[in-house]
């Protein structure tokens, strides 16, 4: 049995569990991990987050490698205990839980490098909370067909990249987005080799407003079912409307998912076009577990 003091977090709904392991001393399962997040016999999460120093963990080796100012990793796994690549709501409440404990440092206008299993992550301090640049984004390819409970047809899928696997689908209104039932997995026709998260999208009427562009969606997040928010998913239905919107549409995003708002921005940068994720990070309670 081992023991762990945790601290309970979330950004804009889409909840965690986190406890700190600097010296990567804790190897839990995926089944003990699991059970953390149960809803009814666990603590209750989307995801648990670990924070390991880099140079603790063998994932943390090519952080490392990228930055070797990267000292802590976020090791990331979904409620049911598989690992995944990043979670952009997630990283905010990581560097929360740093700062809050005393594990790091970031003064305004400095930035903090994350490990994660999709590279380094670099984290600000913003009027929302926190801003991480989710680095370059890509199109998925395969564009798979998406059937969802409750949903008449099949809907074209548009394939994101953000560090993570995405496949984005516009619906025609409001009425289409709630009536989607999300506890049933969305079906890809052709299936994802690794799953993707899916996002719902509907454009705000009118979609751009101030130089802004709004959207409303619903996530069916891979591993976790539907979460509240998904921070990289608002960023890859962005980068998808965006898309699809064509010449002339914007580059700063507003999102707003179930659980309150997110913002995203895109710019170029020397390696090609990134994509950042802005919003809070908010620290619940925290307590002992033994597993």
């Amino acid at each position: 049995m081992t023991t762990i003091h945790f601290t309970k977090g979330h950004g804009t709904g889409n909840d965690f569990v986190l406890f700190a392991d600097p010296d990567g001393e804790i190897d839990l399962t995926a089944a003990q991990l699991a059970a953390i997040a149960d809803r009814h016999f666990g603590v209750g999460a989307d995801g648990v987050l670990r924070a390991v120093r880099s140079k603790n963990l063998p994932d943390g080796a090519a952080a490392l490698a990228e930055d070797d100012a990267a000292e802590w990793f976020m090791d990331y796994h979904n409620s049911d205990g598989s690992v995944s690549e990043m979670c952009g709501n997630g990283i905010r409440v990581f560097t929360k839980f740093l700062l809050d404990n005393g594990l790091a440092t970031l003064n305004d206008g400095e930035t903090l490098p994350i490990g994660t299993r999709s590279g380094v992550r670099d984290v600000q301090r913003n009027l929302t909370g926190f801003q991480v640049d989710l680095g370059r984004w890509s199109l998925g390819g395969g564009d798979p067909l998406v059937r969802a409970k409750n949903l008449d047809v099949q809907r074209p899928g548009l394939g994101i990249n953000v560090g993570n696997p995405h496949v984005v689908v516009a619906l025609a209104s409001d009425e289409e987005l709630d009536a989607a039932d999300l506890t049933y997995v969305p079906i890809l026709d052709p299936v994802a080799p690794e799953g993707a998260n899916v996002e719902f999208v509907v454009p705000a009427d009118p979609l751009v407003k101030d130089a802004v562009g709004r959207i409303r969606m619903r996530v069916h997040e891979r591993g976790s079912g539907e979460t509240l928010s998904c921070g990289t998913g608002a960023a890859a239905a962005a980068l998808a409307t965006r898309h699809w919107a064509g010449a002339g549409a914007p580059n700063q995003w507003r999102v707003d998912v179930p659980g309150g708002t997110v913002g995203v921005r895109m710019w170029a940068a020397e390696d090609g076009e990134h994509v950042s994720l802005s919003g809070p990070a908010e620290l619940v309670f925290s307590g002992e577990l033994t597993v």
